[in-house]
């Protein structure tokens, strides 16, 4: 009697341990699935805020990514400079420059007129008429000494025609190691290139300058090319 009642106990305590650990790994497991859920939403999310909102500019083979203009960013970017201009504040980070509307800040085209201290530090320098103008998205600056700044000015005269910059590819990248914005922009700028060489085929011009009945294929290496150079990089591409 007592060998059937320790037996007895036995089991019951072998199944209350077994049912234990089920839902304890049953819990961990879910806990996994939604996180992996959250990151996938993260994921898709973000690559194509990036994709969406970044642009190519290529004038002057000036060859550099900026957000596009309207683009609202919650915050500034650390290292910025407030220039003040016709009662109204504008803020000036390395070529890109912003507006406040008070909760949130716009990317904006500057005011010709308006003086910044410093240049960018990717600026293409251009003469016209014997004299150096700098450029930067879509925008030239002129050296005013008056001020001990850089004058925003009007395109000179024979300027290339000022059309919107380019998205060079269509992939989705996510930061997969925290980069930095700026690291990310050279880094797709970089592995276009790279991609380009690689393969012949560049987005950026029409049809890819291939032959038309080489196009999709091309794109297919292109792409390729693109996302094994990126995903070498830490990051997610899809």
């Amino acid at each position: 009697m007592k060998i059937c009642k320790a037996t007895i106990l036995g089991l019951v305590t072998v199944l209350f341990i077994c049912l234990s650990f089920g839902l304890a790994a049953a819990d961990r497991g879910k806990g996994k699935g939604d996180d992996r859920d959250w990151e996938k939403r993260d994921d898709r999310s973000t690559s194509r805020h990036v994709d969406r909102d970044y642009v190519l500019d290529r004038r002057y083979s000036h060859n550099h990514y900026y957000p596009r203009r309207g683009y609202i960013a919650r915050e500034l970017p650390r290292g910025y400079h407030r220039v003040p201009y016709r009662d109204r504040d504008y803020y000036f980070y390395d070529g890109i420059w912003y507006s406040s509307s008070g909760i949130s800040f716009t990317v904006v085209a500057p005011p010709i007129g308006v003086v910044v201290p410093i240049l960018p530090r990717f600026y293409t320098t251009i003469l016209f008429g014997g004299l150096p103008y700098y450029y930067a998205y879509d925008t030239y600056y002129r050296w005013y000494p008056e001020q001990n700044g850089y004058l925003v000015v009007e395109p000179p005269a024979g300027a290339e025609s000022t059309g919107e910059p380019v998205v060079p590819n269509k992939l989705f990248v996510y930061p997969r190691q925290g980069q930095s914005e700026e690291l990310m922009a050279k880094d797709r700028y970089e592995c276009h290139h790279w991609a380009v060489e690689q393969t012949g085929f560049d987005p950026t011009k029409p049809g890819g300058d291939v032959a038309l009945e080489e196009n999709a294929s091309k794109r297919q290496d292109y792409n390729r090319a693109t996302k094994s150079c990126l995903e070498a990089r830490g990051y997610s591409v899809q």
